[in-house]
């Protein structure tokens, strides 16, 4: 255990967060994401939901400010969004970045597309619809 890390963040995420570069991503992917499938770095989280890593990853990790450093999944045509999944996730991302606009919306195979570039996917607990995230880093400021 090390202080001032929350206790969702496993070693193997820990490592993986300090060991991308600004531009980087990394997917949050809920409990039906094809994770194993889409990327070979995948890393279990399973039974946290996503707002609870949001908590203990935003702490450690500077969003990008260049380019859209949130992104999920549009729905498919036919199904609906569920608007409380992304106002979950926005009530943490605020908390510790105030300013942070809404999560860009991309088509699912686009999502798909960019889960198998990213560094890594954490598959979670999380059994919202469309509860995926990307996070894309940014340059950690210098203190």
């Amino acid at each position: 255990m090390l202080k001032g890390i929350h206790p969702c963040i496993s070693p193997e995420l820990l490592k993986v967060l300090a060991e991308m570069g600004h531009g980087d991503e990394i997917i949050l992917a809920d409990a039906h994401f094809p994770g194993h499938t889409m990327n070979r770095r995948v890393i279990r989280a399973d039974g946290l939901r996503i707002p609870t890593l949001l908590d203990g990853i935003l702490p450690l990790f500077e969003l990008d400010s260049y380019a859209d450093p949130l992104v999920m999944m549009a729905a498919v045509e036919g199904d609906q969004l569920d608007p409380a999944v992304e106002a979950s996730y926005m009530e943490v991302i605020r908390r510790h970045v105030p300013d942070a606009k809404p999560p860009v919306r991309i088509d699912r195979f686009a999502f798909y597309d960019r889960a198998k570039e990213a560094f890594a996917v954490v598959m979670t607990g999380e059994t919202a619809k469309y509860g995926n995230i990307l996070l894309k880093k940014g340059v950690t400021p210098v203190s």
